[in-house]
């Protein structure tokens, strides 16, 4: 197995015909890398059993490797074909190999334990020798661990030793440092001192001076000396205040020096700030930034910024603001509009803006504290050229004269105010992006304003009252034109009437609302406090319901006079019963143009109340959809204004209910004359001569329900809801009533009663478009009650078994039968009503 890895080596295996004479040598090696028991077992046994070696035979000529003498894959060499058929040819037992292979068997487990003893042989010197390793191994790391130990301590010892020599030589730097500013402190305090004297020496005096003081190309360190030397002077000059008060001969101290350090800097200034205005005409921006630099020494250099903000053009060309003017307001005498002045506003507020956008850049390169110039320049546009602007634009009108509506009232005013208060405050947004310093520009803005936000929501409710007063003139003024060009209709005997009322219009109802919805633009615009914002808004909002209160009451006052006048007109023509026949045409023409005045007068008031109920609907989807969101906000303003809205349309409701009594009584007035006028005593007590009874309705009937039908018709147009209803449940209470007063005045006979059941079903079918369950019912108990006018007198007990509820009423129907009195009808039901009692 050492020339082959899964056999035994052909040099170690006899060539004769008995292989168990020849003992196996098996070595380590073939057990080594990838070993496999089924290779090596059949590597022992293929030579001593045929039928494996003709499988292993038969399987090499399957692959090609076929050889006159082939070897074994084990090393063996393989044995002739004739050689074994020879052998074979012989009689031999069934299995005559059991032996040689017990013999290899007993070989192989013998080499096996041969092997396994000194495999174990071998494993027990390593690990001797792997013991003996692994002490020397661990004596020396020992050895090591204490050398580095070792190495620690020394390395620790060298580590404070430098610490504590940098320790020292940080202390002797700093001594060192702390000497060398004490002796250039020393050094500058001497020259200082020196330099104080000079100035101290005589007041006025500037002529011996050091030569630092007047050359030009030292300005910068003389500026700096010049303020640290007035400084100190001046604090010296207040410790010496301090100590000498009280002491009236106390010496003189720096007061000299002092004054002429003051007027130095004085003259210093003023030669930097020569020089500076010289640089900023010939645009010499190196140069002003020196002299920006130097003059920073005086005052954090406020003086240098001041004037430099003050000689710019924009604040001293008047030329500048004339045409600011000019641009804004128009040519003069001319009436500026306000999209004109926004327009105006818009191009002279972005022309500013690039102004102050040109000017950040020169004051970024040429100063130290660009910021801080930038709030100075903010500040004087808005507190110079833009209030000059508004000063012309905004005149605050007085509340006691108002301006008149033909120069455009308080509503110009108000549209100026709010166009200058945005394009205001669009420009403070733009400078802010441009660059404003720490200013609080947004403050600066308001600040533009307050006076005339103070009084802004006066002014809101009063514009918003001349505007109502001013269209209430304009509807007066049409309504007496179309009045005297239409004249009047006239009536019988030289009366006449008025036309039509001005009308409740929805369309003047609207630009009230329009009119609120623009001041409340206003008021989210100057309101940024929502408790603020409120007030103004639930302000705003009682001026609406104050305008659209009265005007829809006058409205409805108007159309209640026309039939306060109609029926005025129906009594002037009643007459008694003893007049002739030309009196009573005449009345009763008269009768028929009130009737006609009438009915007008109550579809003007229909009208008038649908188109109050669609203004107040206006009013309530106004408030709905922009007034509750602003008023939520605040505890107790919604329901306040909620209350108010109620409050204010009770007048109005209060209205529309007398003037819908007064519309019942004049159609009950109308069916009352019509039942008069054609109602004959023939129609319910019809002769009896053998003429088929009439079964249609009687002409009054038919009469009456033709003009219910027309008068009730804007009626149901203009109703809607519970009001409808209770409207046409009193009408239908009402008509029931007046009918069963009216039929009290006629004699029924039998055919007569058919004929007004017949105009019961007549009414009853009319009244039921009412929706009025009560109505119907009453109507069909008079159907009911009809019956007694019909059935035999015997028969009247039983009529009423099912409905004693109208027991009275019958018995006054009862007394209208033809035969009342000839059947003695009064005695026979007389018992009848005693014993169901």
């Amino acid at each position: 197995m050492k020339e082959s890895r899964d056999g035994i080596s052909h040099d170690r295996i006899s060539k004769s015909s008995s292989v168990s004479s020849i003992p196996l040598i098996l070595d380590i090696d073939d057990f080594k890398g990838d070993f496999s028991f089924d290779a090596l077992f059949g590597n022992l046994v293929n030579e001593l059993l045929p039928s494996f070696q003709e499988e292993e035979a038969d399987s090499a000529d399957g692959h090609g490797n076929v050889s006159g003498n082939d070897t074994l894959p084990n090393g063996h060499k393989r044995a002739s074909s004739d050689a074994i058929k020879f052998t074979q040819g012989l009689a031999t037992p069934l299995f005559p190999e059991v032996d040689a292979l017990s013999s290899l068997f007993k070989d192989s487990c013998r080499e096996l334990i041969d092997l396994r003893k000194q495999i174990d042989d071998r494993l027990f010197n390593l690990k001797k020798e792997l013991s003996v390793q692994d002490s020397k191994h661990r004596k020396t790391l020992a050895e090591l661990e204490k050398g580095v130990d070792g190495l620690f301590d020394s390395f620790a010892r060298l580590d404070s030793r430098i610490s504590s020599v940098g320790q020292t030589a940080a202390k002797i730097g700093d001594h060192l440092q702390s000497a060398d500013a004490q002796r250039v402190t020393a050094s500058q305090t001497i020259d200082l001192i020196k330099y104080l004297m000079e100035f101290n020496s005589s007041p006025g005096d500037l002529m011996e001076l050091s030569p630092l003081f007047s050359d030009d190309s030292r300005v910068a360190e003389a500026a700096s000396i010049a303020e640290k030397l007035r400084s100190f002077a001046e604090e010296d000059i207040g410790r010496q205040g301090i100590q000498d008060m009280g002491n009236a001969n106390a010496s003189r101290g720096l007061e000299v020096a002092v004054a002429n350090l003051q007027d130095y800097c004085n003259e210093l200034e003023n030669r930097l700030l020569s020089r500076f205005d010289a640089a900023s005409q010939r645009r010499e921006l190196s140069t002003m930034s020196e002299c920006a630099k130097i003059l920073s020494q005086f005052n954090r250099g406020t003086s240098a910024m001041q004037h430099y903000v003050a000689t710019r053009p924009m604040f001293i060309d008047v030329e500048v603001m004339n045409a600011d003017v000019r641009l804004v307001l128009g040519d003069q005498g001319s009436q500026a509009s306000p999209s004109n002045v926004a327009r105006g506003l818009a191009s002279l507020y972005k022309e500013i803006t690039d102004t102050v956008r040109k000017e950040a850049a020169t004051i970024t390169a040429v100063f130290p504290s660009p910021n801080y110039v930038m709030s100075i320049l903010v500040q004087r546009v808005l507190e110079q050229r833009v209030t000059a602007i508004l000063d012309k634009l905004l005149v605050k009108p007085s509340l006691v004269n108002l301006p008149p509506m033909e120069e455009g009232g308080l509503l110009l005013y108000l549209r100026m105010l709010a166009v200058a208060y945005e394009k205001t405050q669009e420009l403070a947004r733009d400078l802010r992006t441009v660059g404003c310093g720490d200013l609080d520009i947004e403050g600066v803005t308001e600040c533009l304003f307050t006076s005339h936000k103070e009084e802004y929501p006066e002014h809101e409710q009063a514009s918003l009252r001349q505007l109502y007063q001013a269209k209430m003139e304009e509807l007066r003024s049409e309504s007496q034109q179309l009045s005297e060009s239409s004249g009047t209709i006239g009536r019988s005997k030289g009366a006449s009437v008025a036309s039509s009322p001005q009308q409740i219009s929805v369309t003047v109802v609207t630009e009230f609302v329009r009119w609120n919805e623009e001041a409340l633009s206003r008021c989210t615009l100057f309101s940024s406090q929502p408790a603020a914002l409120a007030a103004n808004v639930r302000a705003v909002f009682t001026c609406l319901l104050d305008q659209v209160s009265q005007y829809i009451t006058e409205g409805l006052e108007r159309a209640r006079d026309s039939l306060t006048e109609a029926a005025a007109l129906r009594e002037r023509f009643v007459l008694g019963t003893s007049v002739s026949r030309r009196v009573a045409a005449a009345a009763a023409s008269a009768a028929e143009a009130a009737a006609a005045a009438g009915e007008s007068s109550f579809r003007s008031f229909m009208v008038a109340v649908q188109r109050c109920g669609s203004s107040v609907a206006i009013v309530q989807q106004y408030f709905a959809n922009s007034i509750s969101r602003l008023l939520l906000p605040v505890d107790g303003a919604h329901a306040a204004s909620c209350e108010e809205m109620a409050t204010a349309m009770s007048s109005a409701e209060a209205a529309a209910y007398k003037g819908l009594q007064q519309c019942i009584e004049t159609v009950m007035a109308e069916v009352e004359r019509l039942l008069s006028a054609e109602q004959k005593p023939s129609d319910y007590k019809s002769p009896d001569d053998g003429i088929a009874p009439d079964h249609r309705p009687t002409n009054a009937c038919t009469r009456v329900v033709a003009y219910l039908s027309r008068v009730l018709e804007a009626a149901f147009t203009a109703l809607e809801g519970l009001n409808k209803q209770a409207f046409l449940t009193e009408l239908g209470n009402r008509l029931h009533k007046g009918l069963l007063n009216h039929w009290q005045k006629f004699t029924f006979n039998p055919s007569g009663g058919l004929r007004l059941k017949r105009d019961i079903t007549e009414y009853g079918e009319f009244v039921r478009s009412f929706n009025a369950p009560s109505v119907d019912e009453k109507f069909e108990l008079l159907g009911i009650m009809a019956n007694v006018f019909i059935v035999a007198p015997e028969s009247l007990s039983t009529l009423f078994e099912g409905t004693p509820s109208i027991r009275k009423d019958a018995q006054r129907f009862i007394q209208l039968r033809e035969d009342y009195k000839s059947a003695k009808l009064a005695s026979r039901l007389s018992s009848l009503w005693a014993s169901s009692t």
